[in-house]
């Protein structure tokens, strides 16, 4: 820690300190569980495709996820929040999401309309974020974000460990339409399904929320005289 002089406006046996910069560390704490979160991805991926337990596959995948909370939190309370941390940090959350639904699609436990949707949205997230960094934007996480990435996460796990299963609703009937839409149907589905489709709807909530700022970040480029894009 970097201490400076006193200041002679200062009262007595106060000193003015300047906290030391962590922004550009890289082995701190919350960094290392961060790189252990994403060293859990594949070993999730092989233990769920193989087949071996849902159960281990199941804590796996949890306790990758359950993480991202307790990094973030000894980052802010430790003040080594970093940026590589801050640029990491969200893209193992994309990969997390990203291997449970293509996991669970080859599992033929969701149906392929969920993993499009998804992936089409983290793509163009990170085509728009891409496209802002040249302009040294950068949109942080939004409330509505952080519950996408909750529910989503929430939504798999309970899908991998398929249990509690709770009767469908019954509003469609037959084929193709019980596939497309699993809890709508009449047979019993895992209750994280209602999770993703939660998921679903606060994912897309949030995508148009970071359209909106990046819409208005590009329109203050334009009054400063700055040519871009629109978003």
């Amino acid at each position: 820690m970097v201490e400076q002089a006193p200041s002679p406006d200062a009262p007595e046996g106060q000193e003015n300190v300047q906290t030391e910069d962590h922004s550009r560390d890289i082995y701190t704490v919350a960094n290392i569980i961060t790189v252990l979160r994403l060293m859990l991805v594949p070993l999730f991926v092989s233990v769920f495709l193989s087949g071996r337990s849902d159960t281990l596959a199941f804590f796996l995948f949890v306790l990758a996820a359950s993480t991202d909370w307790l990094d973030g939190q000894i980052a802010r309370r430790t003040g080594t929040v970093t940026a590589i941390g801050k640029a990491i940090d969200p893209l193992v959350d994309r990969l997390l999401i990203a291997s449970g639904v293509i996991c669970l699609y080859i599992e033929d436990r969701i149906p392929l309309w969920i993993v499009l949707v998804l992936i089409a949205r983290d793509v163009y997230l990170l085509y728009g974020a891409w496209r802002l960094e040249h302009h040294h934007f950068q949109v942080n996480v939004n409330y509505v974000g952080k519950i996408t990435t909750a529910t989503l996460l929430t939504g798999f796990s309970l899908l991998i460990l398929g249990w509690p299963t709770i009767p469908g609703l019954g509003i469609v009937t037959g084929e193709p339409w019980e596939s497309a839409l699993p809890g709508f149907g009449t047979q019993p589905t895992p209750v994280g399904i209602w999770f993703v489709y939660v998921g679903l709807v606060f994912s897309l909530i949030a995508a148009a929320q970071y359209t909106a700022m990046a819409r208005r970040f590009a329109q203050q480029l334009k009054k400063q005289g700055t040519e871009v894009t629109t978003f």
